[in-house]
């Protein structure tokens, strides 16, 4: 028997045991420019998602410091921004304190009334 005419074992289905084909990764396949983060993967999971858009790339950006300082004057296409809210524009926590106060004396002449 002639060893061309033989099928090699291992060809991957391959007659003849042609050119090997060099396999191309999903970031190619998307046509990415930067390789998929995991950190992006950690944000879609938190937000209930299994698959990476945008937005999670983003805010797996701008929440890692080195990766933010090496990013910082590039803009994520249908990113967003990162959730701030400015703490003047937060209702005073005062107000809130006060009616709770009001709340626990009446509690305290209850109890002794349920005794």
């Amino acid at each position: 028997m002639d060893a061309t005419s033989k099928v090699k074992k291992g060809a991957g289905g391959r007659k003849g045991g042609g050119p090997k084909k060099k396999p191309v990764s999903r970031s190619v396949k998307a046509g990415l420019q930067f390789p998929v983060l995991e950190l992006a993967g950690n944000a879609a999971r938190d937000n209930k998602k299994n698959r990476i858009i945008p937005r999670h790339v983003l805010l797996a950006v701008r929440n890692d410091e080195e990766l933010g300082k090496l990013l910082a004057g590039v803009t994520i296409a249908h990113g967003g921004v990162l959730p701030n809210i400015n703490p003047v524009l937060l209702p005073k926590k005062t107000a809130e304190k006060a009616p709770k106060e009001s709340k626990s004396p009446s509690k305290a002449t209850k109890s002794p009334k349920k005794a």
